[in-house]
């Protein structure tokens, strides 16, 4: 019996993939829940089981191909029953055959390309990606303005990255008319041109590429500012030195750093809630949930942000639950797209590798970012009941980057430093 194999749905905002690789090819046989395909979104890499025994008659679709979600990419010669011995239930292939409807379906959202008199069309594909067409809303470009920009990806295809760069360059062809006079007292973007050198040549694999676009997309769009403080950790740092290894004997779960400081930061959260938001046009969305993202980077070397949800209704336990989990996920690149999915506010902490502080890039469309610097004793002059004292202390820098667009200095300093004063006035007394 034949099986439409369609591109499956990843995530409530995913509405489509790039295929990375077949693992079955065609002809071949697999079992139930062997992995035969997999596929990337902008969140996250998936590998995608079989929903039943059978084999793969023909892909529709190659490597590096971009699929709507709902597409049919395979078609499967499926066994009666699946290894659990249920029977399947499967779709035949009505009416047009799959290709036809791939086609049908590419060819959607047609437009008209205005005459080559007006200006010139560097991009003739007359497919955009829903991706595109959704950033191309919020900026107002329309399809016309969309044709003239330069592509870079396959078979002529128009990527995100080439509307961002179109757009940090300040939208040269955002008008129609070619030969308009300009004024002479415009400012215009420069065209530089810069020896890059030489040397090995490395490109740029697909995450990386969307953490470029995601980075210069956050510097476009929100007017960073950087404030800093400085904490003493004494207190916490004694604490969980001291109670670690009874917390892991009690929880079965590892006592790091990373969940005391999600603790602090949702209770910053809550005295501060319009720190927690996001920016839609001219409207402020105040978030109801505390969804704390962590900055994590992949033995790759690349960043993705898995998100502890909910993190201003956990308790320490459940916390270090959540991070561990999480990290651990990452370390194995098995973050699947609702780990990474739904964060509110970020934390990057960047004294895992030894910086004393940072100056963190905002992870859009949130409205700040708390970086967390290394934790370094030092001498400190410190207040006592016989007056100033010279003790060792263990310090740390924090700097928070935030939207000055709807983050004023007040609301910025103000949950700065009452995320320090948590961190400084931690119980010391606490129980397990």
């Amino acid at each position: 019996m034949e099986l439409e194999f369609k591109m499956p749905k990843m995530g409530e905002s995913i509405t489509e993939g790039t295929i990375i690789n077949w693992l079955v090819n065609e002809g071949e046989s697999f079992e139930e829940g062997d992995i035969i395909i997999e596929i990337a979104t902008d969140k996250v890499d998936n590998e995608v089981p079989a929903p039943c025994s059978g084999s793969l008659v023909k892909t529709l679709y190659k490597a590096k191909d971009v699929v709507l979600v709902g597409e049919v990419i395979a078609l499967l010669d499926v066994s009666e029953k699946t290894k659990s011995g249920k029977p399947v239930e499967v779709k035949k292939a009505a009416g047009s055959s799959p290709v036809e409807n791939k086609v049908k379906s590419r060819t959607s959202r047609p437009f008209q390309v205005p005459s080559a008199e007006k200006f010139s069309v560097s991009n003739s594909n007359t497919f955009f990606s829903p991706l595109i067409i959704s950033i191309a809303k919020e900026h107002h470009i329309s399809f016309e303005e969309l044709a003239r920009i330069p592509a870079t990806g396959n078979e002529g295809r128009l990527r995100k990255s080439d509307v961002f760069k179109y757009i940090e360059d300040g939208r040269p062809f955002k008008f129609a008319q070619p030969v308009a006079q300009q004024d002479p007292t415009a400012y215009r973007i420069p065209q530089l041109s810069f020896d890059k050198g030489k040397g090995k040549v490395v490109k740029m694999d697909r995450m990386r590429q969307m953490i470029a676009d995601h980075m210069v997309y956050s510097k476009h769009t929100s007017p960073h500012v950087t404030a800093y403080v400085e904490a003493d950790l004494t207190n916490m740092v004694h604490w969980r030195n001291t109670n670690k290894k009874a917390f892991q004997e009690k929880y079965g779960e590892r006592l790091t750093f990373t969940p005391l400081f999600v603790e602090a930061v949702a209770k910053a959260v809550k005295d501060f809630p319009n720190i927690n938001a996001s920016v839609d046009g001219s409207n402020i969305i105040v978030k109801e949930s505390i969804n704390i993202g962590m900055a994590t980077a992949l033995p790759s070397g690349n960043l993705i942000v898995p998100v502890v949800k909910n993190a201003g209704t956990k308790d320490l336990r459940e916390l270090a639950a959540n991070v561990n989990e999480l990290t651990d996920k990452a370390r194995g690149n098995k973050l699947a797209g609702d780990d990474i999915k739904g964060s509110t506010f970020t934390i990057s902490n960047v004294g895992t590798f030894g910086s004393l502080m940072g100056t963190p890039i905002i992870n859009q469309p949130e409205v700040a970012i708390l970086a967390l610097g290394i934790i370094k004793k030092r001498a400190e002059v410190i207040e006592t009941d016989n007056g100033d004292e010279i003790a060792i202390r263990s310090m740390m820098y924090l700097s928070l980057s935030f939207d000055h667009r709807v983050v004023d200095g007040y609301l910025g300093g103000s949950f700065l430093k009452r995320v320090a004063d948590y961190f400084e006035q931690f119980e010391t007394s606490r129980t397990l």
